[in-house]
C-alpha cells in the first residue's frame, strides 16, 4: 500500500472519532479575537469630560463638520496616500462608503461619464477568489459581474486589460491592494502602474480601491505598495481611482472610523451625495482615534501589537496543513505575509465535499462559492481560513478537521 493511501485509510478512521465527538469551532469570518479587541480599551475612556474640541476648535458634540474632523482626515490620507483635503471621515464600516459610491454611480453616474451605471449590462471586474461582499454589494445594486483571476502569482493584469479595452459596458474593478482577501498576495509597483495607465472603453472606468489591509502585517515589515492616485494622475487619468479604508480591524470592528479619498473632481462628488444622507459623522468617535493614535506612527506601533497575537495563529494553520498535507498533492494553500485569511485549494471538484465533511465534525468553515461572484466557484475548490478569532488550540482542533477531511474526500 502507497503511503499516501495509507493515509487516506488511517484519516479515515480519525475522521470517525471526530464525527462521533463534533467540536463546535467556526473559521467563517474573519474577525478580531477579543486579545486584539483589548488592546484599543484605553480609546474608551480617552476623552476627558472637558476633551471634546478638536484642533480647529470643532466642537465635536454637535452637528457639523461632515467631512469629518481636520486631524482624522490627515491620519487617515497619510495612511492612504491621499492628500487629506480630498479624504472625507465617515462612520465605522468603510462597507457603506462603497456602497454609497457604487449606489451613486448607478443612480447618477460618476464623474466624467455620460449616464447612470443601471442594470446588468454594466460589468464590475471581480478578482477571484475574491472578498464577497463586495460581489455580494455588486449583485444587490443591480450590475453584473465579470472574473478576473487573482493568485499567489499576482493579478491576471492582460486579461484587466483586455476586459476593460473592449467592452465599454465594463465600468471598474474591485482591487485589495495588500494583502488580499482571501489569496494575501499584494499588487506589485508594476501590477498598479499598469491599472493606472490601462486604455478603457468606458471613460469613467472606476478603480475600488479597499485598503483593508492597508497596515494588517505579520512578517517582520509591511509590503510596500505604489500610490496609486499618483500613479493614475501621472498616467493622465486622474480621476479613476476610488480609495477606501478603515479602522474596523485597528480598533474595534463595530466601533471605527471609515475613509474614502480620491482625486478633487471624484471627492467633491461623494462630499455631494453623502451630504444628503448626515449632517456630521460622530466626531468624538474620531477625535477618540486621534487621541489614541496621535499619529500613523502610533497607529503602525498599535498594528505591531496585532501582529504578534496574529502570528502564532497564522503558523499554527501554516504547520497543521503542512504536517497532514504535505507531499500529498491534495491541496495547495497560501503563505500571506499579512491580512486576515489563508486561501487553500483543494483537488477541482472537491471543496463542497470537504465543507460538508468538516460541518459533520463540528467545524464551520465560510461556504464553499462565497470567494466567488454568486457563489459559484467554477472548479470547486477554494476554501477560505480565517485564523484570527479562535483561541489557538482550537485553531490547532480545526485545521486537524479540515486537513483530515481533505484525505477523506481524496478519492470518495
Amino acid at each position: 500500500m502507497s503511503d499516501l493511501a495509507a493515509r487516506i485509510r488511517e484519516a479515515r478512521a480519525q475522521f470517525e472519532k471526530m464525527r462521533a465527538n463534533p467540536a463546535a469551532l467556526d473559521l467563517t469570518r474573519g474577525k478580531p479575537s477579543a486579545e486584539q479587541l483589548d488592546l484599543s480599551l484605553p480609546l474608551l475612556g480617552i476623552l476627558g469630560p472637558d476633551d471634546y474640541r478638536d484642533g480647529h476648535g470643532n466642537d465635536c458634540r454637535n452637528y457639523g463638520v461632515p467631512d469629518g474632523i481636520p486631524e482624522a482626515r490627515a491620519l487617515f490620507g497619510e495612511l492612504l496616500d491621499v492628500p487629506a483635503a480630498d479624504v472625507l471621515v465617515g462612520e465605522n464600516s468603510s462597507l457603506s462608503m462603497m456602497h454609497g459610491a457604487v449606489a451613486a454611480a448607478v443612480l447618477h453616474g460618476v464623474p466624467g461619464g455620460d449616464g447612470t451605471w443601471h442594470g446588468r449590462d454594466i460589468r464590475i471586474l471581480c478578482p477571484v477568489p475574491g472578498y464577497d461582499r463586495h460581489f455580494a454589494l455588486t449583485e444587490h445594486l443591480g450590475l453584473g459581474m465579470q472574473n478576473v483571476a487573482i493568485g499567489e502569482d499576482g493579478l491576471d493584469i492582460e486579461a484587466v486589460e483586455r476586459a476593460a479595452v473592449s467592452d465599454v459596458r465594463v465600468r471598474g474593478i474591485w482591487i485589495v491592494p495588500k494583502y488580499q482577501n482571501p489569496v494575501g498576495v499584494t499588487l506589485t509597483d508594476d501590477e498598479v502602474r499598469a491599472l493606472a495607465r490601462m486604455k478603457t472603453a468606458a471613460p469613467d472606468f472606476r478603480i475600488f480601491w479597499d485598503n483593508a489591509y492597508v497596515a494588517h502585517h505579520i512578517a517582520d515589515e509591511l509590503d510596500p505598495v505604489a500610490d496609486v492616485l499618483a500613479a493614475c494622475a501621472e498616467a493622465g487619468n486622474p480621476d479613476r481611482v476610488f480609495l477606501f479604508g478603515s479602522t474596523s480591524k485597528i480598533t474595534f470592528a463595530g466601533g471605527g472610523i471609515s475613509a474614502f479619498g480620491a482625486s478633487p473632481a471624484n471627492t467633491a462628488w461623494m462630499r455631494k451625495h453623502r451630504g444628503l444622507e448626515t449632517i456630521g459623522g460622530d466626531k468624538l468617535n474620531q477625535l477618540r482615534h486621534v487621541r489614541f493614535f496621535g499619529d500613523v506612527a502610533g497607529l503602525h506601533a498599535h498594528m505591531r501589537k496585532h501582529a504578534a497575537l496574529l502570528k502564532p495563529k497564522f503558523a499554527a494553520v501554516q504547520r497543521g496543513l503542512e504536517e497532514r498535507l504535505g507531499g500529498t498533492g491534495l491541496a495547495t494553500w497560501t503563505q500571506p505575509r499579512g491580512g486576515y485569511f489563508v486561501s487553500l485549494d483543494t483537488a477541482p471538484g472537491k471543496a463542497r465535499r470537504v465543507f460538508e465533511m468538516a460541518a459533520e465534525a463540528g467545524v464551520k468553515l465560510t461556504p464553499v462559492g462565497a470567494t466567488f461572484p454568486y457563489g459559484d466557484d467554477p472548479e470547486d475548490r477554494n476554501i477560505r481560513i480565517s485564523p484570527s478569532l479562535p483561541p489557538i488550540e482550537e485553531l490547532e482542533r480545526a485545521i486537524t478537521v479540515l486537513a483530515t477531511a481533505i484525505l477523506c474526500a481524496a478519492d470518495g
